[in-house]
């Protein structure tokens, strides 16, 4: 595996600033003395979105101080910055149908926000995502509860402690000998809609590896030339996403029979014209799937009803 010469620096999400201050999460009884402070800053969370606040052009996370009935919510020290607050997130109640504030989900505000406000969202969205789906001890079954100021579970019957899951996924940009590039449509997906490959890691598999079996698996290609390009928080629930590059050795096209509906290989003109008429519906920008397919497209990809000409 190789890393390319120019990665994908400006990936959404992947570029949080907060300091973690992870020396701070054993502190005895830290969330609840930082939600006892009124400077403390909180990121209410409700049903996967948050308030924000600001012109659809550039918006910033609304974060409150605490309230009373944050205690008795799940809640993750998610930092401090050197002299400035603690900032906590928590998971609040269902708001009213009618609340006038802005509530808004990850997909919906990531590109909007600066590095800061959606690295801190997408790790609030990850650890609250994980704290949902680990409730009960993979060991004994028992109930567990949150510890080290959220960013631990811990059994109540065996005492064993668990830690906040991160999913692993390669992706990948496949082009042939014709510099065409490989789109494919999973079997769940809407009419459509397409994307470059993608799967999960699994034990005891390399990036590399996974991104060669994976492309096998789904398409029936042998790859070679497997270069990184940059990753990715995805919390989607809890996983990061892994980018590469990878040439085709041969450009037959085996579908799998179960994940993939249909794959074709398409070139830039032909991308472009596919888009224009609604054809092909690719992912928003935040995503790193968005930004491969720009990246082999050399310029912004066209959106529908354009087509830009573009060779090469």
């Amino acid at each position: 595996m190789t890393c390319a010469a120019e990665t994908i620096r400006d990936l959404p999400l992947a570029h949080g600033s907060l300091d973690r201050a992870a020396h701070r999460r054993r502190e005895p009884g830290l969330l609840d003395a930082l939600l006892s402070d009124p400077g403390t800053r909180v990121l209410e969370l409700v049903g996967g979105t948050v308030e924000v606040v600001g012109s659809d052009g550039e918006l910033s996370l609304h974060q409150r101080p605490p309230v009373p009935a944050d205690r008795h919510r799940l809640a993750v020290f998610l930092g401090q910055d050197e002299g400035g607050p603690a900032h906590v997130a928590v998971v609040g109640d269902p708001v009213d149908e009618g609340d006038p504030r802005s509530w808004r989900g990850l997909r919906q505000v990531a590109t909007l926000l600066d590095d800061r406000d959606a690295g801190m969202l997408a790790t609030a969205l990850a650890l609250t995502n994980w704290h949902t789906a680990h409730t009960h001890c993979p060991r004994c079954g028992h109930p567990t509860s949150p510890e080290q100021a959220g960013w631990v579970r811990r059994c109540g019957y065996d005492g064993s402690e668990h830690y906040p899951r991160t999913d692993v996924a390669v992706i990948m940009s496949v082009t042939d000998a014709d510099d065409r590039l490989l789109l494919a449509r999973g079997a769940e997906w809407p009419e459509g809609r397409f994307s470059v490959l993608a799967g999960f890691l699994e034990p005891g598999e390399s990036l590399e590896a996974a991104v060669a079996r994976e492309v096998r698996e789904e398409v029936g290609l042998e790859v070679e030339d497997v270069t990184f390009l940059g990753d990715q928080p995805w919390p989607f629930p809890t996983s990061l996403m892994v980018g590469f590059t990878a040439r085709a050795a041969g450009s037959a096209i085996e579908l799998d029979g179960d994940e993939i509906a249909e794959a074709f290989w398409v070139t830039r003109e032909g991308l472009a014209e596919r888009i224009a008429d609604g054809r092909v519906l690719v992912s928003s920008r935040m995503s790193i799937s968005h930004r491969l397919m720009e990246r082999w497209y050399g310029q912004p990809l066209p959106t529908t009803g354009e087509w830009r000409s573009v060779r090469g």
